[in-house]
């Protein structure tokens, strides 16, 4: 088959809406003849009938019903195309509400802001932090920042990064544990953070086949993850933590990471918008400037 003409496509869904060739042809600016030919030319291409032809209307067969779905579809996909490259052609400005977490949002979000305004300064940023779930429609929030493991939602989601848990503790605290198996866990001082769903309740894994649960025994009890390393690094204990925020102090090595061949449950981050066909300049700006920053991130 030749080369697809989408001008043929757009012709012959405008026939179907419109139940007519002149009445397609009033909404498109053209004559009737070139509507006319184009879809004949489309059939012919086709080797298959689109339309039964009547006196009074114009109807699609079985088959031009299946294929007219498919041609709205493609032509909707031109459309957005089409909208986000002259909206990515405009300049961001107004005012960019951002919701996030408290522990990503302070350690990635709050210092990404920065940098986006000093990019686009004609935009500004509100970014409310909270552990709690944020309504988006109610709070008029542009983009919402969530890590961890999303639920169904009715919202529009993008997964543009991912994070790793890690069991650390202060150096003084890691010498304390010398045994190589989670099972011994249960003996040590932990941190426990209550704003996660488990806190107390963690699998390991060793490769594809080893695994632990283990319930630990708290010392401490943090409502955000910030406290919880904070504790952390005074010594309090053991505690998990994402990657984002405990690795400058492993590299500094003011946290260790203990039993680092076993894994703990990775997460997601991803972008949550409120349901629309086009995101203005402003949003689609962050979300770039985000996506670059979780693309050197080691995960």
């Amino acid at each position: 088959m030749e080369t697809v003409n989408f001008n043929r496509l757009a012709y012959f869904a405008a026939v179907v809406d419109a139940g007519s060739f002149t009445k397609a042809a009033e909404r498109l600016g053209i004559t009737k003849t070139v509507v006319s030919q184009q879809v004949a030319r489309l059939e012919e291409e086709l080797r298959c009938t689109l339309l039964s032809r009547t006196t009074r209307r114009v109807e699609p067969t079985e088959t031009g019903r299946i294929f007219y779905a498919r041609c709205v579809m493609i032509l909707r996909e031109v459309e957005d195309a089409f909208g986000e490259i002259a909206q990515s052609n405009t300049e961001p400005t107004g005012v960019l509400r951002i919701a996030a977490p408290n522990d990503y949002g302070t350690y990635t979000i709050a210092p990404l802001a920065a940098a986006f305004i000093r990019r686009y300064p004609s935009c500004t940023v509100e970014l409310v932090l909270s552990d709690d779930r944020v309504d988006i429609i109610a709070n008029q929030i542009d983009v919402s920042i969530r890590v961890g493991w999303l639920t169904d939602s009715t919202l529009q989601a993008r997964r543009i990064g991912a994070f790793r848990q890690l069991l650390v503790a202060a150096p003084e605290v890691a010498a304390l544990i010398t045994s190589d198996s989670p099972d011994d866990l249960v003996a040590a001082p932990f941190i426990a953070n209550s704003a996660l769903r488990e806190p107390l309740v963690w699998q390991f894994n060793e490769g594809d086949f080893n695994r632990r649960i283990v319930r630990m025994r708290p010392v401490m009890t943090m409502n955000t993850t910030p406290a919880a390393m904070s504790a952390a690094l005074a010594g309090g204990g053991v505690s998990v933590l994402p990657d984002f925020l405990a690795a400058a102090h492993l590299e500094a090595g003011r946290l260790v990471h203990i039993l680092p061949s076993w894994n703990l449950p990775s997460g997601g981050i991803h972008t949550i918008y409120p349901a629309a066909r086009f995101r203005p300049p402003k949003v689609t700006a962050f979300v770039s400037m985000l996506l670059e920053a979780n693309k050197g991130a080691t995960r």
